[in-house]
């Protein structure tokens, strides 16, 4: 124990304040050294305010756990989770607590979102499990059968179209020079083609519906394919699925598709085979034109893409 008695002495660390020496050592804060102390030790000082619970705001303003008197929750009711926790009787927290193993936390590995592949619609099937051949497909199939037509008449039937022209062909230059000149048309009606040219018209037709009947008629009955189908790749088929259409069903398929031609001098013809070969675009679900419904078959792939039913032979085994 110190021989120096307590009381107020200047402080030997910062000699312009005085602090209380008790015996055995500082104690209390210290003051000016020229004021006067007060008789004794110095008050005890209070203790310092507890920290703040989490959650609490600052300042000790009102929140959803702490508020004035009358405020807050009732006694006996449970404080509210905190964060990361799951009220009681309640379902378990979305994510993992702060501080805790999981996804985002250190010594976790990253969540890598996994992209899904956009959802296509499966291509339209016949009954029989083969896919549909596509509008587009059968648009460029019939466009080459109408070339391979047109190629057969002017073989056969050029020398009764250049015969044809030479019936015409005066009236209707007689048309375009009165035209050129102004003229009036009002004697026109006692001027006609020549006496051939209606019989010549009847010949001309009946030869181009003869030649599209033998191009199409036997080789879709015997194998279900023309030389279009067969170049991008498409056939005729039976709804019900039997191998061969037969010379029957091909030809009432044919009938309403080719027999309109000779109907084309009144454009009755043309404008009934433009909707028969468009009606498949609005047909659903075997995408049919008129003269497939006729028939009751549909337009099909030709070799569809399928994957192997049985696993491959081993080495040495059967094959």
């Amino acid at each position: 124990m110190s021989s120096v008695p307590p009381g107020w002495y200047k402080d030997p660390a910062e000699p312009t304040t005085q602090r209380y020496w008790d015996g055995e050592g500082w104690i209390g804060a210290p003051i000016p050294a020229d004021a006067t102390p007060p008789e004794g030790p110095p008050p005890v000082e209070p203790p310092p305010p507890p920290p703040p619970a989490p959650g609490a705001a600052p300042n000790g303003s009102v929140t959803a756990t702490t508020g004035p008197p009358g405020y807050g929750l009732p006694p006996g009711y449970p404080p509210p989770p905190g964060p990361g926790q799951a009220p009681p009787g309640g379902p378990p927290p979305l994510g993992p607590a702060p501080g805790q193993a999981g996804y985002g936390q250190p010594g976790y590995p990253p969540y890598h979102f996994q992209t899904l592949p956009p959802r296509t619609a499966a291509p339209p099937v016949a009954p029989t499990g083969v896919p549909l051949a596509a509008p587009g497909l059968r648009l460029v199939a019939r466009l080459i059968d109408i070339a391979a037509v047109l190629i057969l008449n002017v073989l056969v039937n050029g020398w009764f179209v250049w015969r044809y022209w030479q019936e015409v062909g005066p009236y209707y230059r007689e048309i375009n020079s009165r035209a050129l000149q102004g003229e009036s048309f009002s004697d026109l009606m006692r001027l006609s083609p020549g006496a051939d040219a209606s019989s010549l018209q009847i010949v001309i037709l009946v030869i181009a519906c003869a030649l599209w009947f033998a191009y199409e008629v036997p080789a879709v009955a015997n194998t279900g394919q023309t030389l279009g189908k067969r170049v991008v790749g498409l056939r005729v088929v039976r709804v019900d699925g039997q191998p061969k259409l037969g010379f029957g069903r091909s030809l009432r398929r044919w009938n309403i598709l080719g027999l309109p031609i000779l109907f084309w001098t009144c454009c009755i013809g043309i404008i009934w085979q433009l909707v028969d070969n468009f009606w498949l675009l609005v047909d659903r679900p075997l995408q049919q034109a008129l003269h497939d419904k006729a028939a009751q078959t549909v337009v099909v792939v030709a070799h569809p893409a399928a994957a192997p039913t049985d696993p491959p032979s081993q080495p040495g085994g059967p094959s």
